[in-house]
């Protein structure tokens, strides 16, 4: 299991070098949408992500939030191996 928490995404960038280092994404990983969706779409063993604070997600990063939630989401259901959880 990897929490991730919405308070460390201060911005875009941020987001996605924090989304990095806490799931152990390799350096070419492309810090942006389709990067991520590429990489969760990926894993093959068996990963519970739990979102805390998603909340403050709007305010931090806009219209990405819902974006990068959407991402999180999709990737969820398209992959057995991936759960992704709001708390």
């Amino acid at each position: 299991m990897v929490v991730l928490d919405a308070l460390e995404m201060t911005d875009k960038q941020a987001a996605h070098e924090y989304i990095q280092c806490q799931l152990n994404f390799p350096d070419y990983y492309g810090h942006n949408l389709d990067a991520l969706w590429d990489m969760l779409s990926a894993i093959s063993e068996p990963l519970h992500i739990i979102l805390i604070n998603a909340s403050q997600l709007p305010a931090n990063l806009g219209g990405y939030a819902e974006l990068l939630l959407t991402v999180f989401i999709e990737a969820a259901e398209s992959n057995k191996a991936l759960k992704f959880e709001l708390v």
